[in-house]
């Protein structure tokens, strides 16, 4: 069985992490029959991260996922990849990197607009965390609630003028209205892309449902002041929290052409196109693209893993050794060790998937 494991497409056993209100369109999209808001907004894809709240949730597992063998087993991606790493994530990729996968893919589903916060880069997630990863990110928006009072944005970017001055007086008054009026506010539509990096202010607003790609890590530092049992500890926490946020205002014509990324088509052949939707000109982290295939359409092989959603359609993988039918929602690792795979379209309409790749790829 394990010679195997790495030659084919390893079916994802789909999840939801518990964190605030959402979830329903995560359970629409998968074709449930009761939608709902459960309070578990976020299936983590592919991942072999722990979530930062498996502790209050008493789950250890919280965050990594399982995947479906060929012989019908469940088992955790993260045990698979670190029995065999060069074979599931590709010679130089676990030759840079081990085991570790270097990103984590999230479908998300907020009801309502998240706390303002942002993350740390990696050489600030090292000093004040103790962690090899920062968390850059980036949403794809698959789509948007329909019975929002308002149309689903996102809080992105500070806006001209802000100082770190300014920023400490209301985190001091805990005005955490006027924080977040100092952030653009963007309306999303379904296809957007935008790129979050490391130090800016940021927060999903309602409605949204997105793929979002980032960086290995579950590190977020918020706005919010919390209780400590000394005022050593409390400055400490201030200190950290406010010297993640990087103060760099900018005009909102400005702030968009930096950070909501145009498509740009990689490839495009008679049986369907591959588009670039994030790659190195925003990050050396991880990239993302979207292909469309509406008759077969060869995979590109990049040496290395990569983690797939279908968004739309239905259809078949055509590789070495097998095939493997996949539909709207079907969440798959592609190890690296999958050859001459070709997408193929079986429905009406075209089929659709968001691929995501670890870093040094695209």
């Amino acid at each position: 069985m394990d010679k195997q494991i790495w030659e084919v497409p390893l079916e994802l056993v789909p999840n939801k992490i518990p964190r605030y209100p959402g979830g329903r369109e995560i359970d629409r999209f998968r074709g449930l029959k009761d939608p709902k808001d459960d309070g578990r907004p976020e299936a983590w894809v592919g991942s072999t991260t722990y979530a930062a709240n498996r502790d209050m949730e008493q789950d250890e597992n919280l965050g990594l996922s399982e995947v479906l063998l060929p012989d019908g087993d469940k088992v955790l991606l993260k045990g698979l990849i670190e029995r065999h790493p060069v074979e599931l994530l590709g010679k130089a990729h676990a030759g840079k990197y081990g085991s570790n996968t270097c990103l984590l893919v999230k479908l998300l589903d907020a009801k309502d607009q998240l706390g303002l916060q942002t993350h740390p880069t990696r050489e600030y997630a090292k000093k004040h965390f103790n962690s090899d990863f920062g968390k850059a990110e980036s949403w794809y928006i698959i789509d948007v609630r329909k019975d929002q009072l308002e149309q689903p944005y996102v809080l992105l970017g500070f806006k001209e003028g802000i100082t770190r001055q300014i920023f400490e007086e209301l985190y001091e008054k805990q005005d955490i209205r006027a924080m977040e009026e100092w952030c653009h506010k963007i309306p999303v539509s379904p296809g957007d892309m935008f790129f979050v990096d490391a130090g800016v202010p940021h927060a999903v607003g309602p409605g949204c449902f997105m793929v979002e790609v980032q960086e290995s890590s579950d590190i977020t530092v918020g706005v919010r002041k919390r209780k400590f049992s000394s005022v050593e500890e409390e400055l400490e926490y201030k200190e950290r929290l406010l010297g993640c946020y990087h103060y760099n205002g900018a005009s909102f014509e400005e702030n968009l052409n930096k950070y909501k990324i145009p498509r740009k088509v990689l490839r495009k052949e008679a049986g369907g196109t591959e588009t670039l939707l994030l790659g190195n000109e925003q990050t050396p982290y991880f990239s993302v693209t979207e292909v469309e295939v509406t008759d077969e359409f060869p995979f590109r092989d990049t040496g290395t893993f990569s983690i797939v959603i279908v968004l739309e359609g239905e259809g078949e993988m055509i590789f070495d050794g097998g095939r493997m039918n996949i539909r709207k929602s079907s969440e798959i690792f592609l190890p690296a060790g999958v050859k001459n795979l070709v997408w193929a379209n079986r429905g009406s309409t075209p089929l659709k998937l968001v691929r995501s790749f670890p870093p040094d790829v695209l």
